[in-house]
């Protein structure tokens, strides 16, 4: 099991850092993917140095592809043939998806939000087409689709993404180790 965390330039930092930081304590296995260039520039001007570019993601049965927001972050990856390639053709293989404040966007735009329960940012809703209802709540999970709202709720995004991997039992673990709520 790996996810992999989608990062394009202007990336929202925490929204990807979070996620990343909870699912490791986690247990998963758990890799930045750059999306033009190894080393990609978040939306406040912190670097992260990617584990693997786009060309090098292959996921299998129980992986999942994370989009975290970040409206520069967003517009790279709908920029990029190769994202589209690879979230079109994971969905299509029944790999796990998670996107978090404007990241569903991305989803939207593929037509992969189709009938699910999603959140995202406040005010971005009409940007969800395809979604059967957008809800204000800090996350949503939908089958194989788990979203979160905004930066504010990346930790309880990145627990949420956890729960869905590996059960309840080890989010809880984790939320207990880091003293959280």
């Amino acid at each position: 099991m790996t996810a992999y965390i989608l990062l394009g330039h202007g990336f929202e930092e925490i929204e990807a850092v979070a996620p990343c930081d909870i699912l490791r304590r986690g247990g998963v296995e758990t890799k930045y993917v750059g999306v033009g260039g190894s080393e990609i520039c978040g939306g406040r001007g912190i670097k992260i140095i990617a584990d693997i570019e786009i060309k090098d993601v292959n996921p299998v049965g129980g992986d999942i592809a994370i989009v975290p927001g970040g409206m520069g972050g967003v517009e790279s990856l709908e920029a990029s043939e190769a994202v589209s390639d690879l979230l079109r053709s994971s969905a299509a293989a029944g790999i796990s998806l998670a996107a978090i404040c404007a990241g569903p966007r991305v989803l939207a735009r593929l037509g992969l939000l189709d009938g699910k329960t999603i959140t995202c940012y406040p005010g971005m809703g009409g940007q969800m087409s395809g979604a059967a209802q957008v809800t204000d709540r800090n996350t949503e999970q939908d089958g194989d689709l788990v979203t979160g709202q905004a930066a504010g709720s990346a930790i309880d995004f990145g627990l949420a993404v956890l729960k869905y991997l590996k059960g309840a039992d080890e989010a809880e673990k984790v939320r207990r180790s880091i003293y959280y709520g």
